[in-house]
């Protein structure tokens, strides 16, 4: 890897977050909520990991972070959605994040030990 493929990567991902932050705080909710619905870490990953390791390597991700968003990202959003008008945005997140990387912790360490998606 060098580092001229590493600022791509970073711009990419950033341009994109950037893209979303700005059409919701210009009123463009709609185009806001879609592209946030994007899997734009997937989306620029993946682009990238099919150049480098082909098709075989991103279709065992894809089932990978398919059966991991179920386990760890569905319960992080919905403590998010619970939790933000009870205790405010900030702390909502912080606790979903929490359990969103103790879950996904558990998830990686079992699919490496048992061989998923290998």
């Amino acid at each position: 890897m060098n580092i001229s493929n590493l600022i791509i990567y970073f711009i990419t991902g950033g341009l994109v977050t950037t893209i979303i932050v700005v059409l919701e705080e210009n009123g463009q909710r709609t185009l806001s909520e879609l592209a946030t619905l994007i899997p734009v870490f997937t989306l620029v990953a993946y682009f990238f990991i099919g150049q480098t390791k082909g098709g075989i390597a991103v279709g065992q991700h894809a089932k990978f972070v398919l059966a991991g968003t179920l386990i760890s990202w569905v319960p992080y959003m919905l403590l998010v959605a619970y939790l933000s008008p009870r205790i405010g945005p900030n702390k909502a997140i912080l606790a979903g994040l929490a359990t969103f990387f103790v879950l996904a912790l558990i998830y990686i360490v079992a699919a490496n030990r048992f061989g998923f998606f290998k």
